[in-house]
């Protein structure tokens, strides 16, 4: 197996166990926590946190542990990875991550097929999801730059925190969107509201970029 092999396989892997992990702990939440709210969101981010720094540190060798088309689009207008490369983790992310949805869906017992009806939509929420997406790829890039070695706990520690400060709950992530609303749980998203998420998600990335090339220029320039 090539390198290129290796790595979009990682990615359509981790996808596949970050989105399980997302929707999972959400119904687990949702299940334990008797309708508190908070209690299911604190549930469901901590999770999260603790899957994505997990996952970062063993996968990140592989193929730069991205699991974000938002992140995979930012890397290849840096230069890091090729048009081709990007546009099959794209499709490894948004796949991978389907099938971790499904996954969930199957461990709990509930229909695998299933079409989220949880709006989520509002000037206030795209914003939410700009920032969210801006922090989290500022966040690995500027880490990348100064501290490498504390990417995956920086990266964990931003969504954990991005949970709770955004008024979206940060999905910062157009795949885990899009698998989001075929989950009519905790953790959903209905399909009219994707659109301004992943515009707001791209939007926020590409603001991070233009940023992190002023604060870190020899990180821009490598």
């Amino acid at each position: 197996m090539t390198d290129n092999s290796r790595a979009i396989l990682a990615e359509a892997l981790g996808s596949a166990l970050l989105f399980a992990t997302v929707i999972g702990s959400g119904i687990m939440a949702d299940h334990l926590s008797a309708g508190n709210v908070a209690v299911a969101l604190l549930a469901n981010a901590v999770a999260t946190g603790a899957l994505l720094f997990v996952l970062i540190t063993m996968l990140g060798p592989v193929s730069g542990a991205h699991f974000n088309p938002a992140v995979t689009l930012v890397m290849h207008l840096r230069g890091a990875i090729g048009l081709r490369l990007a546009l099959a983790f794209a499709g490894a992310q948004l796949a991978g991550g389907v099938a971790g949805t499904w996954v969930a869906h199957g461990m709990f017992d509930l229909p695998v097929w299933q079409v989220s009806h949880h709006l989520r939509t509002g000037s206030g929420q795209w914003l939410g999801e700009a920032v969210a997406t801006f922090g989290l790829v500022l966040t690995i890039q500027g880490t990348v730059r100064m501290r490498p070695d504390a990417v995956p706990a920086s990266v964990a520690l931003y969504i954990t925190g991005a949970y709770w400060f955004t008024s979206s709950t940060s999905f910062a992530n157009p795949a885990i969107t899009v698998a989001r609303a075929l989950s009519d749980t905790f953790a959903g998203i209905a399909p009219a509201s994707v659109p301004g998420f992943v515009v707001a998600q791209i939007a926020g990335a590409l603001i991070a970029l233009a940023v992190a090339r002023v604060l870190f220029p020899d990180e821009a320039r490598a």
